[in-house]
């Protein structure tokens, strides 16, 4: 009696491969990891060039400013300076901020994940499936774009980082303005001054781009 005839080994492991790989999940795609690479390494660069906190809340070095000249020109010399330090500061009020609020927290999260899983780094091949339709990519773009534009200026969420925006700012400009640069040794501070922030852009394209192929 002649054997049934069996699936050979290797058609089925090619088989069940690329099921894998068409059921990969976004946070697992190249481009995922790649921009949690760039972010990490960018960070890391850019807290190097923070100054000791130290030096930041010196109260020998405060002194209340004659006019608004002499403060503003304070603001600018101690922004340069303290670039790292400063934006540290406004980024724990945004936290602080958004910590004490849990609903908005929430609210922000669900839109930066639904950006991330549905749109940044979804893989080209898998379109967005709900409720039995398919959604083309362009769908997914002015979906996402309406649902930001309602989270950010019909919701709570919009004016609470406005808010914690401000606060920042002004501990910011307060401290720049009251902060004595002479003491500071800002000339080294002219090649990374342009630099620093260049993490965001690097960031951002490194998000963009699997975006951009699909447009």
């Amino acid at each position: 009696m002649a054997s049934p005839s069996s699936l050979p080994i290797s058609s089925q492991s090619s088989a069940s491969a690329a099921g894998a790989s068409q059921s990969q999940p976004p946070i697992a795609t190249p481009a995922f990891r790649a921009f949690i690479s760039r972010i990490s390494s960018s960070l890391r660069h850019a807290f190097a060039q923070r100054r000791p906190w130290t030096e930041l809340i010196d109260r020998s070095s405060m002194s209340r400013p004659d006019t608004l000249a002499e403060a503003y020109s304070r603001i600018r010399k101690n922004f340069a300076y303290f670039r790292v330090n400063y934006l540290t500061l406004i980024v724990l009020a945004l936290a602080v901020s958004l910590i004490s609020h849990p609903f908005s927290l929430f609210v922000l999260f669900g839109l930066l994940a639904s950006w991330s899983f549905l749109y940044l780094f979804r893989p080209s091949d898998q379109p967005v499936v709900l409720f039995g339709r398919t959604f083309a990519d362009r769908e997914t773009l002015g979906i996402l774009v309406v649902l930001t534009v309602f989270v950010i200026f019909l919701t709570s969420v919009g004016s609470l980082l406005i808010s914690a925006l401000m606060v920042g700012l002004a501990i910011v400009c307060a401290h720049g303005a009251f902060r004595v640069p002479e003491d500071l040794f800002l000339d080294d501070q002219e090649p990374n001054s342009s630099g620093f922030l260049s993490f965001l852009g690097g960031a951002a394209a490194s998000a963009a781009a699997p975006a951009v192929a699909r447009v």
